[in-house]
C-alpha cells in the first residue's frame, strides 16, 4: 500500500531522482555550499563519479564550482538560486505523499523524538575514529 501511495510522486520526478537530487539536499542541508570532497561523502559516490555528476548539475545551471581561496586547490560545490528552486519543487510531491502515507502514523512528538534519535545517530556515526563515545 505504501508504495503505491508513493507511487505517483516518485512518478513525477523519476527523470530527478538518484544522485542529482540527492546532491542538491546535500548542498541545502549544508547551508547552499560544500567542498567538492565533502559532497562526494555525504553521497557516498567516489571522486571522478563526483566530478561527472557535478558537470551535470553545472551543465543545467543548479550550481556553480567555486575556489576555495584559502586552499587554490579547494573547490566548493555552491547551490544556484535555480538548484534551490528546483530542489524546493521536486520535495512538494514527496512531502503530501509522504504526509498522506505516515502522516497519521506517528504524532508530532513522536517525529520530533524520532528526528532527535536520528540525528544523535547520525552524529555517532560521523564522529572520527577513535572518537567514539565510551558509553556501553
Amino acid at each position: 500500500m505504501m508504495v503505491q501511495e508513493l507511487e505517483p510522486a516518485i512518478r513525477a520526478w523519476s527523470h530527478f531522482l538518484g544522485a542529482h537530487a540527492l546532491a542538491l539536499l546535500e548542498l541545502a542541508r549544508a547551508g547552499g555550499k560544500l567542498r567538492i570532497g565533502e559532497l562526494g561523502e555525504r553521497l557516498v559516490i567516489e571522486p571522478h563519479t563526483v566530478t561527472r555528476l557535478l558537470d551535470r548539475l553545472e551543465g543545467e545551471g543548479l550550481l556553480k564550482r567555486q575556489r576555495v581561496r584559502e586552499d587554490r586547490r579547494g573547490v566548493f560545490a555552491v547551490l544556484t538560486e535555480k538548484g534551490a528552486a528546483l530542489r524546493k519543487q521536486m520535495w512538494v510531491p514527496y512531502r503530501s505523499a509522504i504526509l498522506k502515507v505516515f502522516g497519521t502514523a506517528v504524532s508530532t512528538r513522536d517525529a520530533e523524538t524520532l528526528t532527535a534519535t536520528l540525528k544523535k545517530l547520525i552524529a555517532h556515526l560521523e564522529k572520527p575514529k577513535g572518537k567514539a563515545d565510551s558509553r556501553p
